[in-house]
C-alpha cells in the first residue's frame, strides 16, 4: 500500500513562501511521476504542478509559472513545491499524487493521494 503525506502548509501572507513536502512509502518512488492538485473552498480540484520520475521534466498551471516550482529527492521518497510570491487565490489544500500514467493534468490518472496539507495566503 502506497501513503503520501504532505506536510509544509500553513498562515502567510500575500508575497509570502512556502514549502511543501510529500512524503511516500510503500513502493518504488524514483519510479512514478509525481504532481502537486490543489482544491480552493468550493472549487473543483486543479492541477497545480508535475515532475517526471528522475525530475528532469516538469510542467505547471499557468497561474503558477515562475513562481512554484516542484522538485524531487528520490534517495528521501520525497517531492516538493516551493511556492514564492504567494497571492490569496493560491489559497487551497493541497494535494500530492502518484501517477499511474496518461495526461499529466487529469486527475483520474493519479492512483494515490495525499490527505493534503492546507495553504492559506492573507491579503
Amino acid at each position: 500500500q502506497v501513503q503520501l503525506v504532505e506536510s509544509g502548509g500553513g498562515l502567510v501572507q500575500a508575497g509570502g513562501s512556502l514549502r511543501l513536502s510529500c512524503a511516500a512509502s510503500g513502493r518504488t518512488f524514483s519510479g512514478y511521476a509525481m504532481a502537486w492538485f490543489r482544491q480552493a473552498p468550493g472549487k473543483e480540484r486543479e492541477f497545480v504542478a508535475w515532475t517526471s520520475w528522475s525530475g528532469g521534466r516538469t510542467y505547471y498551471t499557468d497561474s503558477v509559472k515562475g513562481r512554484f516550482t516542484i522538485s524531487r529527492d528520490n534517495a528521501k521518497n520525497t517531492v516538493y513545491l516551493q511556492m514564492n510570491s504567494l497571492k490569496p487565490e493560491d489559497t487551497a489544500v493541497y494535494y500530492c499524487a502518484s501517477s499511474s500514467g496518461g495526461t499529466y493534468y487529469l486527475g483520474r490518472n493519479y492512483d494515490y493521494w495525499g490527505q493534503g496539507t492546507q495553504v492559506t495566503v492573507s491579503s
